[in-house]
């Protein structure tokens, strides 16, 4: 399928938390406006404003080595994701892991045909978001950083980091930016945070 892509760089954002007043909001708004400033097009994704259903059915799966695979169930979607160049993820970590409504995000958007191809005969994936040059990640934890790194492993990290960086442009960024220690929070270090991500999403 052939994209019609603008002179102007699109960036596409995928929130997942239920609360209005979450940092997860504050932060993609503080992004959305660093963005936008730059004169830089944001997409939002609100997962759970779109009440979006993040169960496999049992027919997408049933389908998933079937050429060609059926996405209509998310097409909406999977026309954003084909439109973007950049990418960004903001959720909190529970159980150092994505909310399960961003992971299901991840199993039927980020789908045959439109993440990737399978190779004939298995192997390694063929990507399909080559057209994606950064995949940026803002997260926050319960945890310490020591915590999160050393004893669990950064699970969060390897999982998009490995898993689905791969299927983007090869000389695509990745860079994960999270605030560690989120049940002692203090509005200064929250504000520090925010001042941070705009900094960096200003080299976005």
């Amino acid at each position: 399928m052939r994209i019609e892509r603008s002179l102007t760089l699109r960036a596409l954002l995928v929130v997942a938390h239920p609360l209005d007043n979450a940092f997860a909001k504050a932060a993609a708004a503080r992004i959305r406006v660093t963005l936008e400033s730059r004169g830089i097009e944001v997409d939002i994704i609100d997962l759970y404003a779109d009440d979006f259903d993040p169960r496999l059915t049992g027919v997408e799966r049933r389908g998933y080595f079937t050429a060609p695979y059926d996405s209509q169930a998310v097409a909406g979607y999977v026309a954003r994701l084909r439109l973007a160049e950049k990418l960004v993820f903001v959720f909190p970590q529970w159980w150092f892991n994505v909310p399960a409504i961003l992971k299901g995000f991840f199993d039927r958007v980020l789908v045959p045909g439109v993440a990737f191809d399978h190779a004939s005969g298995g192997g390694a994936l063929i990507p399909r978001l080559t057209h994606v040059g950064a995949l940026w990640v803002v997260s926050s934890t319960g945890a310490p950083w020591w915590v999160t790194r050393w004893v669990m492993g950064d699970p969060v990290r390897r999982q998009i980091g490995r898993g689905i960086k791969p299927l983007l442009s090869r000389k695509a960024s990745f860079r994960m930016l999270t605030l560690y220690d989120m049940d002692r929070m203090t509005r200064k270090r929250a504000g520090a945070f925010l001042d941070r991500l705009e900094q960096a999403f200003r080299r976005f």
